[in-house]
């Protein structure tokens, strides 16, 4: 064996001495390191702020451009039958009774106090996983994730919203069913608005009927985020303008294009998952003491797997310019922010 052949114990030495921290020889040296960690740290701390702050416009970009959607199909799930023959008829009507900013944005309020948040959250929590996955993992030379590091990044970023979504969603779906109970002369609904449901709730169940759905919730926003976040990176990454020669990105992606990568992100959100939200609205509205197990064998026995697919049709055509008026708002947030911090 030739003489500059490393030894296997060479090599393994070699490994550990790179995995070892370096030691400042010097007090210029320690201090010098002790200032790039501090920066480091305080870029990554701006980082996520701004992504919060990012996420949280997206969400109320979404809440406005989506809302009449939601509108729309609420009215047509609790008006009696006849009153409306479509959801077009639903906008003109609305419309011509309270005209076009009372009558497509009512409600409005409750939307934008809960959806924000979320949306800000989870941004929040994608560029926090995007550094858990570049400091665990190896990333290539350019410094970008690969498709399976950045769905890893976005189903991280569920587990954070989680806890805003679960009880939010529980609340909404509560107050969309009893909307489409019908009441009997002089009878009041059961519940007044958000805030009473919480306090029914926790009167019944404690914190634990609060929350209930949170493992559906989870098992849909997981592999939904991931979806989500990937298909908007490959999608964005598929439009970037490219060098002929090179094959480098050559120019800035422009704001139509961010818009269709918005678009079809908020569409492979929704595929893949849409049958477990279908059990998660189920279950977060079921009286009793019910199971995921229990519900998914309830709505197979009526009506088989097309059970689980009711409203998609809707879902997709909400989710389409709802998303892409999410990203297009996170990517103008983060220019602005840019331009007045950077």
């Amino acid at each position: 064996m030739s003489s500059t052949t490393s030894s296997p114990g060479a090599k393994i030495q070699q490994a550990v001495v790179e995995k070892l921290p370096h030691i400042p020889e010097t007090k210029e040296e320690l201090k010098a390191e002790i200032k790039a960690e501090a920066k480091a740290a305080a870029s990554a701390g701006a980082s996520q702020i701004r992504s919060f702050v990012a996420g949280g416009f997206g969400g109320v970009c979404a809440v406005v451009v989506g809302h009449p959607f939601d509108l729309a199909k609420v009215r047509l799930q609790t008006a009696e039958k006849g009153v409306y023959t479509g959801a077009i008829d639903v906008v003109k009507k609305s419309i011509a009774k309270d005209g076009l900013r009372r009558g497509l944005y009512a409600g409005v309020s409750a939307p934008l106090v809960g959806v924000t948040p979320m949306f800000a959250v989870s941004f929040w929590g994608y560029d926090l996983g995007k550094q858990i996955v570049r400091a665990t993992s190896t990333v290539s030379p350019d410094g970008n994730l690969s498709i399976a590091q950045i769905s890893a990044a976005g189903f991280f970023s569920a587990i954070p919203m989680t806890a805003i979504t679960a009880p939010f969603e529980r609340v909404k779906v509560i107050l969309q069913v009893q909307g489409q109970q019908k009441l009997a002369p002089g009878e009041k609904p059961k519940y007044s608005g958000g805030m009473d449901v919480v306090r029914q709730l926790y009167k019944e169940g404690g914190v634990r009927s609060v929350f209930r759905g949170s493992v559906a919730t989870l098992a849909r926003d997981g592999p939904g985020s991931a979806a989500y976040f990937a298909a908007y990176e490959y999608i964005k990454k598929a439009l970037t303008p490219k060098d002929p020669v090179t094959g480098e990105a050559s120019g800035k992606l422009s704001l139509g294009a961010i818009t269709v990568a918005g678009a079809g992100a908020g569409v492979a959100m929704w595929i893949p998952v849409f049958p477990i939200d279908t059990v998660k609205s189920r279950l977060q509205t079921a009286e009793g003491n019910v199971t995921i197990g229990g519900v998914v064998k309830q709505l197979y026995r009526a009506g088989g797997y097309k059970a689980f697919f009711p409203g998609f049709t809707p879902a997709l055509a909400r989710a389409v310019p709802a998303n892409a008026a999410t990203f297009l708002g996170v990517e103008l947030a983060h220019q602005a922010m840019n331009k007045a911090f950077n």
